[in-house]
């Protein structure tokens, strides 16, 4: 096991990272660097030791190399909007982000220069990508790579459904058969093919790497998926957090043995947990299967040793509220 452990924490008004140098019993959290806007979605480098990158809605992107101490603002970057990122899980310079209107972008020297994928928005199927609201167009919201293959690339779009590279990024196909209002990609290292993903309507699980969908919202309470993850070493262990509408009413935490077939309701997520209290975001400790980590509405982190069966509240007290990104960076003896 790991003795230090960090911990990225997006919110809605700053990042930060929380550290542990003893593997978990004991945690400091260190400086909040301040953020026009909300953190969106959260990479840790898995090859740069502490390298991580903060994709910050109308913030653009930020990027830190001595674990989440200071954040520099990526000028270069080429939009106004930064919905999703992605480290690449072998080069350390190399990372993605996801843009509004829905486009990707590439950077191979650590964000001081980008490139467009261009073959991202020549899909047929992006005439028909959209978003509810007038003033905002369709958005990149979460952006995967395939644990054996980081020339496969996964992209959700809010709202405009999934769509997949096997080439990294050159040319993308549209994959049907689920709901298109998508919220959270996820995989596991465990059974790459298994593909995962939240949508407006429920969760959806591929086994075929995103070829066909079934899905898995039989005993959901809920139906609006905002989060979900499988374990790194099990991908029928998966995590779940559904709320009946996008203003995350009556919010739920569940937990499946079974990739899904079966949910189990997590009671509460911490010590005097809120029932609105909504978990947003959750990652699993890539230096330890066991331990996963959320973070949730009212700012409160919890940490399970267990895989996600019991939950305790992290001791630190964040000086905003509402987690809405997490990222767990690789741990270190």
């Amino acid at each position: 096991m790991s003795k230090l452990k960090t911990v990225y924490v997006g919110m809605h008004d700053g990042v930060c990272a929380v550290t542990s140098q003893d593997g978990g019993s004991s945690w400091q959290q260190g400086p909040v660097t301040a953020l026009p806007h909300a953190a969106a979605r959260l990479a840790a480098s898995p090859v740069g030791t502490g390298r991580a990158y903060l994709a910050a809605y109308e913030a653009g992107v930020y990027r830190t190399d001595d674990g989440g101490r200071t954040w520099t603002h990526l000028d270069s970057y080429p939009s106004p909007y930064a919905h999703s990122v992605l480290a690449h899980p072998a080069e350390g310079d190399t990372l993605y982000v996801g843009s509004e209107p829905a486009t990707v972008y590439v950077s191979r020297d650590g964000g001081e220069t980008w490139s467009e994928l261009e073959g991202f928005t020549q899909v047929p199927e992006s005439v028909d990508w959209s978003f509810h609201s007038p003033t905002r167009d369709s958005h990149v919201r979460d952006l995967r790579v395939a644990p054996n293959d980081p020339s496969r690339l996964y992209a959700g779009i809010e709202v405009g459904g999934m769509v997949r590279s096997g080439d990294g990024g050159r040319n993308w196909k549209q994959l049907p058969g689920l709901n298109d209002d998508i919220h959270c990609v996820a995989l596991s290292d465990d059974r790459p093919q298994s593909v995962y993903v939240a949508t407006a309507r429920a969760p959806y699980r591929s086994e075929d790497g995103g070829d066909s969908w079934e899905l898995i919202n039989s005993g959901l309470e809920r139906r609006y998926t905002l989060h979900i993850s499988p374990a790194p070493d099990d991908a029928s262990l998966v995590l779940v957090t559904v709320s009946e509408n996008a203003r995350r009413l009556n919010p739920l935490f569940y937990r499946s043995t079974d990739g899904g077939d079966n949910w189990q309701l997590v009671d509460q997520v911490g010590q005097g947990t809120e029932p609105e209290d909504m978990v947003v975001a959750f990652e699993w400790d890539p230096s330890e299967p066991n331990r996963v980590y959320a973070g949730a509405d009212g700012g409160r982190l919890y940490q399970s040793a267990d895989r996600g069966k019991s939950w305790e509240e992290l001791p630190v007290r964040l000086s905003s509220v509402a987690v809405g990104a997490l990222a767990v960076g690789p741990g270190q003896d």
